[in-house]
């Protein structure tokens, strides 16, 4: 039973992140009594220190690098290509600052009652905020991830940077050393050798993004080396320490030295959810061995009227898969539509440049799975855009069931990579063979109008 004294809401959304605002001011749109919980930034990790800032970032690095290339596309420009770190840090918090903003507004604007603060659970149903308590019959916990610092000798004597703290950097590291060699990690290392910092990627793993097929890792490494980008692999027995000005990391690899000197240290070795702080036990709610709060394919709790919704609980890492969490839980909630994260399919993007877009299982996971499947490549090079914008690494890949003849995943390392991939995606979901792109008629001259021709092309695995 609710406390006498508490609070009551229809709802309660604790946390800002991607899912938790939509879905408050959608049950406010209902009728519903809201109450929101933000103990920090509003917007979340996408808003504040994730997507909106490190693209815009991104975007920077790409015009200093452009410039830098102008010669190749015969422009001419007098003097160095300089970059203004301020200037950089002061266009991104421009940017940031309106969504921000606008995530607070748009709550306002739904009547929903905004508590600041530290939310934890003293009951099933009941949650605390300072020395306010509430109550609700339905919780919405929204509260995200941060950045995981890896067990390394030395990591406690030694300054070091994450992807958040990376934020307030106003300044060009003369060398940044990253350890990590994942998405977060690659993303920052391109964008500050763009910059002009030496940089140096550290990954214990014997290859980048492990996750993905070998050759779309070598691919990415190959574009990283390229500009100058140093990558140690097979690094073991990490440790840190300081000498003098500068930051010693400590390896034994099967190539290279055993040290690497750098002016500055960033930590990209994974993320961890929220969940620690939480109350979560005073209320029963069940997470797993990594800390991620548990739910079913409805993002239900064990809880009854207590859902999980984004990093939180590990069914995803992305702002994307944040939404549809959104868009699970208002579909069952509200309007009767069973909807399931069973039913997406995986879609995520490297936003190196040129980037990669990849939708559906990796070559490898259909070839553990032992479906007889077609599979086709292509390199960037034979595409008349990449070799007009003078981009020419990388290649697509699509692969195929043999039986069904629907798409079973792609890899698009390349320009546009990013926004392709989003063609076969749609297919995917549609559950169409893959014979209605092949006959396509795509536009000239783009990437895409290579998606054809490179289904033609489909040979068995």
């Amino acid at each position: 039973m609710p406390n006498a004294s508490a609070t009551n809401f229809d709802a309660i959304v604790i946390g800002t992140g991607q899912a938790g605002p939509a879905l408050a001011r959608r049950l406010a749109r209902e009728g519903k009594k809201v109450a929101v919980i933000e103990r920090k930034l509003f917007g979340g990790t996408c808003v504040n220190t994730g997507c909106i800032p490190t693209k815009t970032l991104v975007a920077s690095a790409e015009a200093a690098f452009a410039a830098r290339r102008a010669a190749e596309f015969g422009v001419t420009i007098s003097g160095r290509v300089g970059v203004d770190m301020k200037a950089v840090k002061a266009r991104k918090d421009k940017v940031v600052a309106p969504s921000r903003k606008g995530v607070e507004r748009s709550l306002k604007r739904a009547k929903c009652t905004i508590y600041r603060g530290h939310a934890r659970f003293t009951a099933p149903h009941q949650v605390q905020v300072g020395k306010r308590l509430l109550s609700a019959e339905h919780i919405f916990i929204n509260v995200g991830g941060r950045a995981a610092l890896p067990p390394i000798e030395g990591l406690d004597q030694v300054p070091y940077l994450t992807n958040s703290s990376m934020m307030n950097v106003e300044f060009l590291p003369r060398h940044l050393v990253v350890i990590g060699g994942s998405y977060i990690g690659l993303e920052f290392a391109q964008m500050y050798r763009r910059f002009g910092s030496e940089v140096t990627v550290i990954e214990m793993g014997p290859r980048l993004v492990a996750r993905e097929d070998e050759d779309v890792s070598k691919g990415v490494q190959d574009i990283l080396e390229r500009e100058g980008i140093e990558v140690r692999l097979n690094a073991k027995c990490l440790s840190v320490a300081r000498a003098g000005k500068q930051i010693v990391v400590g390896l034994d690899c099967r190539k290279g030295a055993k040290q690497v000197r750098g002016s500055h240290l960033l930590l990209a070795t994974g993320r961890r959810p929220n969940t620690d702080d939480l109350g979560l036990d005073a209320a029963g709610i069940a997470r797993d061995g990594k800390g991620y709060i548990t739910v079913d394919d409805h993002l239900a709790t064990n809880v009854p009227g207590v859902w999980a919704m984004g990093d939180c609980n590990g069914k995803g890492a992305f702002t994307h898969t944040a939404w549809n969490d959104y868009e699970i839980v208002a579909a069952n909630l509200l309007d009767s539509d069973p909807r399931r994260v069973t039913d997406r399919i995986p879609a995520y993007a490297l936003f190196i440049d040129p980037p990669l877009g990849r939708a559906g299982m990796t070559e490898a996971e259909v070839r553990r799975g032992g479906k007889k499947a077609l599979i086709a490549k292509l390199a960037m090079e034979d595409i008349g855009r990449a070799v007009e914008k003078g981009a020419t690494q990388g290649f697509m890949k699509v692969i195929v069931d043999a039986d069904t003849k629907l798409i079973l995943g792609a890899a698009i390392l390349g320009v546009g990579g990013d926004e392709v991939i989003h063609t076969i995606l749609d297919l995917m979901y549609a559950q169409a063979s893959y014979r209605i792109m092949e006959r396509a008629m795509h536009i000239h001259p783009t990437v895409s109008e290579f998606l054809p021709s490179l289904l033609g092309d489909l040979q068995p695995m």
